[in-house]
């Protein structure tokens, strides 16, 4: 699989998770909250730790340590959730990522961003645009539009979606 290379100068939105430093494409971010308790949804995936109010609106709200197999995210008084407007299937869906800080904004030249390796990281590769290094910083940029990618999302955007999917499924079964 061909790798898109990046080859403009771009702005990222840094946050933390643990120790380790990500970065999204800033024109992803919609906007950053103060923590918000979830309302959990039954029957959603662990690292889907419920929807919030956003003036109105219903936002899925995805725990990103358990997304990438870390422990829980626990509140701190950092802890924000970052609204983000996700591309899936030519249509755009809204969620929030919880993290355990946001850092900064600011801009990577193309010469400052590696490709992501191949092997020895412990995400899966198809989710990295990149590594950047900065200040002797190396930043993990994602590609958030495959980390959400139209399987998953399915599985968050409400009760009775993936259910559903699995019952259409057990019924076309049972007819062979």
């Amino acid at each position: 699989m061909s790798r898109e290379t990046i080859t403009e100068t771009t702005q990222y939105l840094t946050f933390k998770l643990d120790d380790e430093v990500f970065a999204v494409d800033v024109a992803k971010v919609r906007e950053i909250l103060d923590y918000t308790p979830a309302t959990k949804v039954p029957g959603t995936p662990d690292f889907m730790r419920g929807i919030v109010n956003v003036r109105g609106n219903v936002v899925p709200v995805v725990d990103m340590r358990l997304k990438f197999g870390m422990s829980q995210t626990e509140k701190t008084v950092d802890t924000c959730i970052v609204v983000m407007e996700i591309a899936v299937d030519d249509d755009t869906t809204v969620l929030g990522a919880l993290v355990d800080s946001v850092q900064e904004v600011f801009e990577l030249e193309p010469a400052q961003i590696e490709p992501p390796p191949r092997i020895g990281t412990r995400w899966r590769t198809e989710f990295i645009k990149g590594i950047g290094k900065r200040n002797n910083e190396l930043i993990i940029i994602l590609d958030i539009d495959m980390v959400f990618s139209s399987g998953e999302l399915a599985s968050i955007q409400g009760p009775g979606t993936v259910p559903a999917v699995k019952s259409a499924d057990a019924a076309q079964e049972a007819v062979a």
